[in-house]
């Protein structure tokens, strides 16, 4: 290394050094050296008054400063002289990172001459004391001394700029161009290429980071076309290619995706842990330093976890039964990072030899029907195999030939290159036997498991990883050098799988646009005949459902009041008041009368008994008071919302919301939770209302003739209702005759004209025990018929007709007093109940089913439908493939004007291939 190299952009100073530091650089024979020397001698003598700093960079090589020297003085010109102590601190900073930059610097001088190699060891050797003495010191001024945001930035933005030329071998090669415009287009390649943001500098020159960063872009727009793809349906012309990764279990297939992306996230275990397909994408993130996961197809967003991310891999895998073993529904995963390359791959089962004695005895042949699935034109095969297994033993290798037989589209990649001797490694890598036109990759991707590596960021992991391997392969030259003519390094396997899946999918373009254009016009034409052109979202689908719902439901508001409410609590009390009849009137005899009384012992002999008859009088107070202690409160509240829940219940069966079992089930429970707030207020309120009819019932002639009337209203139906059961009767025990044999036999065992022994269950008089039921129900309902048309004769007289004669007909007192109580109570049941519910569910249905449901919600609402859902699709397929269509138009033009760029841009002669071994 001349010194010209070191020297350029340092302005020599006469100031002169310290004797100790003097004396270790005059060891230096070389002039190039002493004056790098001299510029060492002129930095620090300017921040001596900084203190500890100065004697922690006596520690800093030479060749490390001479790089970083024309940065400095570029910097310490052009900064104020308002911010000359946060500079000074800056100063510090930038000297540590030239510090844990000196590596690089090592690794140049091993290749020097052995006089310069014994010098530096003895300049190293010699400062080493001195860095023990300051380290305490210098981390005390790093973290004192932090410099501000402004500072960093301007720091960065001269550090871009530089000024130092290049410098060949001959050290006549032309200054580096200006780094700012590059540094743009070099951010979102730099760290997916795997190059750290340290002291060292990106390798790559300008046109090659031109070249990566406008392939980052087309990639990075294809995988985007191809998750819409993905989208629009299985059509397999409707796919852009990926990179499929296959091998056996245990050849290293795992390691090489977790080095790909950075992070250990694959399912681990001793079983067969790896049972469906990972669709895994990887998307570059320049702008964002966050690193996450996403399961799109579950929902899980942002999972910055990967430990998180391994743990829902391993159950969605393990959630296959083990007599299935495998299957080919696959999981999307898409990676977030700035540290991965923009990459479409899937992970497969891999290969099996034997089959496990819980497993089915068909999964060898499960597996490879599924990776042959999947490695199928025009997708990428990875195909993983390990150095100590032969190639011709390769079960990758072996199905790659199966569907690319000329190996156009495989890469070999071998792993465990460290378990092998380097010669044979190479000769592995160089293979004519089994050659791939992509070439094969040697990787040692497997990093040590030592000092919770894991859960550090994806660049420890991955330099972590590029360290190791950079330690073996630049120990064997001969094999792996520069000149063996073979690919090595995780770093180069990245890069050949973005160029790689780059090409594939570029190739596919033509074809693929077409495929698409052709699904469009199909679209577009089932679209125009089956729908008329009618635009449709799941949005506008729920407002329309939920318009026409309100509608029907203002319309049975407008029919449902105070006269429908009063009726149905009408018949609901006059069937109370039916039952307080035939308890205390029609079904049981008179008990307690003195002997001699004959005349009163039954309801018949009603219409002739005294005026002043103190039984009969209790008998009618008792039914009025029992009328109204029966809770009409809570009846009437009851009623009503029953009846409002059936109706509700009814308008969504005629609604659209009819197929929808979501919107159905928040309407019902937005119809209860109203009701039910409402209830116990509204049944008090009631309650209180009817408080003074509890201790009378004042009657006017009018309501008195209502009652009358409507009382015959009653009786007639129930009669009715009497002779329809005796019918069925009649039709069950086998005709009328046989049901009147019955109800005679019935007829004299209850005399006492016939004995019957035991009690009957078994039958009795030659008639089984069923008939003897159903005789007896028919004799229950003969009499309650012959009273209620005695009942209705009684109604009917003169005697009925005046309200003093009300304890000679307690069916027309009852029936009035229960007017009284259901008009009353409608009055609060409109108020505290009806009214409430009309204003408050229109809203509530705009929380359930509009502003509060997302937009996954609402799709899978309107999804719900068939036909919707049907033509919902066609609609987004349209739209799809529309979107997918513009896209590869842009892309079209896009890799037009690289395809031009590259004509023109011939290669640098001379340039040789750097990073083959990763960072270096």
């Amino acid at each position: 290394m001349s010194g010209r190299m070191l020297t350029t952009g340092v302005r020599p100073m006469t100031r002169r050094a310290p004797a100790n530091i003097a004396r270790y650089l005059h060891r230096f024979p070389t002039g190039g050296l002493l004056r790098a020397d001299a510029a060492v001698r002129a930095t620090q003598r300017r921040i001596w008054f900084q203190g500890n700093a100065f004697h922690h960079a006596v520690t800093v090589r030479n060749a490390s400063f001479s790089r970083i020297l024309p940065k400095l003085v570029v910097k310490l010109v052009r900064l104020p002289a308002l911010f000359a102590a946060s500079t000074i601190a800056a100063f510090t900073w930038v000297q540590y990172q030239a510090n844990q930059a000196g590596t690089y610097a090592v690794n140049v001088f091993n290749t020097t001459k052995d006089m310069v190699t014994d010098t530096l060891g003895t300049l190293f050797g010699g400062a080493r004391d001195v860095a023990e003495q300051t380290y305490q010191g210098w981390e005390a001024t790093k973290e004192a001394v932090e410099p501000p945001e402004w500072l960093k930035k301007i720091l960065r933005i001269h550090e871009d700029i530089g000024t130092g030329g290049d410098g060949g071998p001959n050290g006549d090669k032309d200054p580096k161009q200006s780094k700012v415009g590059a540094s743009v287009a070099a951010g979102a390649t730099a760290a997916a290429y795997g190059y750290e943001k340290s002291g060292e500098d990106d390798p790559r020159e300008g046109q090659e980071v031109a070249r990566d960063d406008q392939m980052m872009v087309l990639t990075k727009k294809m995988i985007e076309i191809r998750s819409i793809l993905q989208q629009v349906g299985q059509s397999e012309s409707l796919t852009l290619p990926a990179i499929v990764v296959i091998g056996s279990q245990s050849s290293g297939k795992s390691s090489v995706l977790e080095a790909i992306v950075g992070h250990e996230f694959l399912p681990k275990g001793s079983n067969m842990v790896t049972r469906r397909p990972i669709e895994l994408t990887l998307v570059n993130t320049p702008e964002s330093k966050d690193e996450y996961g996403e399961f799109p197809d579950l929902g899980l967003r942002r999972i910055t976890d990967f430990t998180s991310i391994q743990r829902t891999l391993t159950e969605l895998n393990m959630a296959v039964p083990d007599t299935e073993a495998i299957s080919d529904d696959p999981i999307h995963l898409t990676v977030y990072s700035p540290n991965v390359p923009d990459l479409s791959l899937i992970d497969l089962p891999g290969y099996i030899q034997v089959v496990g004695h819980n497993q089915p005895l068909e999964l060898k042949q499960k597996i490879t029907d599924l990776c042959d699935k999947y490695i199928q034109p025009p997708n990428v095969i990875l195909a993983i195999s390990a150095a100590d297994v032969d190639l011709a033993n390769s079960t990758a290798l072996r199905a790659s030939r199966r569907v690319d037989p000329r190996g156009e589209r495989t890469i070999g990649v071998i792993t465990k290159m460290d378990l092998v001797d380097p010669r044979r490694g190479a000769s592995i890598l160089n293979d004519k036997q089994y050659p791939l036109r992509l070439g094969y990759v040697g990787v040692v991707s497997k990093a040590p498991q030592s000092q919770g590596l894991f859960k550090m960021g994806s660049m420890d992991l991955l330099s972590t990883i590029v360290k190791q391997e950079n330690a073996f392969f630049s120990s064997h030259p001969l094999e792996f050098g520069a000149d063996a003519g073979v690919d090595v390094g995780t770093m180069t396997l990245r890069k050949k799988l973005m160029h790689t899946l780059e090409q594939t999918m570029s190739a596919s373009l033509a074809s693929t646009s077409d495929a698409i254009k052709q699904e469009l016009e199909e679209a577009t034409y089932e679209f125009k005949v089956q729908y008329n052109d009618r635009p449709l979202s799941a949005e506008s689908y729920l407002a329309e459902s939920l318009d026409a719902f309100k509608h029907s439901f203002k319309q049975f508001s407008e029919a449902f009041g105070r006269p429908q409410m009063q009726e149905l609590l009408k018949e609901e009390l006059d069937q109370k008041v039916l039952d307080l009849l035939a308890l205390r009137y029609w079904n049981k005899p008179i008990d307690g009368l003195a002997p001699g009384r004959p005349d009163l012992d039954s309801i018949a002999d009603l219409p002739r008994a005294s005026p002043d008859s103190l039984y009969w009088r209790r008998q009618l107070d008792a039914s009025t008071s029992a009328l109204t202690k029966l809770g009409v409160g809570r009846l009437a509240t009851s009623v009503v919302a029953s009846a409002i829940q059936a109706q509700i219940e009814r308008l969504v069966a005629k609604s659209s919301f009819s197929s929808h079992p979501f919107a159905r089930e928040a309407i019902l429970d937005a119809t209860s939770t109203i009701l039910n707030e409402r209830y116990y207020s509204t049944s008090d309120q009631v309650e209180n209302c009817i408080k003074p009819y509890k201790f009378d019932i004042d009657m006017d002639d009018r309501e008195w003739a209502h009652g009358r009337e409507h009382v015959q209203t009653v009786l007639k139906k129930e009669l009715k209702d009497c002779e329809s059961a005796m019918s069925n009767l009649e039709a069950s025990a086998g005709g009328r005759k046989k049901l009147k044999e019955v109800m005679a036999f019935v007829d004299k065992a209850r005399k006492g004209d016939i004995v019957v022994e035991g009690d009957g269950r078994s039958g009795a008089g030659g008639f089984s025990a069923a008939l003897l039921t159903r005789g007896r129900e028919a004799v229950f309902h003969r009499d309650r018929a012959d009273i209620l048309k005695m009942r209705l004769m009684a109604v009917k007289s003169k005697q009925c007709a005046s309200l003093k004669n009300k304890y000679y007909c307690p069916e027309v007192f009852l029936d009035a007093a229960a007017s009284k109580l259901a008009a009353t109570a409608v009055l609060f049941l409109n108020v505290e109940l009806l009214s409430e519910f009309y204003y408050n569910f229109p809203r509530e249905l705009d929380l359930r089913l509009g502003r509060h449901m997302s937009d996954n919600e609402i799709e899978r609402f309107a999804k719900e439908d068939p036909k919707i859902r049907q033509h919902l699709e066609v609609i987004r397929r349209k739209e799809l493939l529309e979107l997918v269509l513009d896209k590869m138009e842009s892309l079209k033009q896009l890799e037009s004007r690289e395809r031009e760029r590259r004509g023109l841009v011939s290669k640098p002669t001379g340039q040789k291939e750097r990073g083959r071994w990763g960072l270096f």
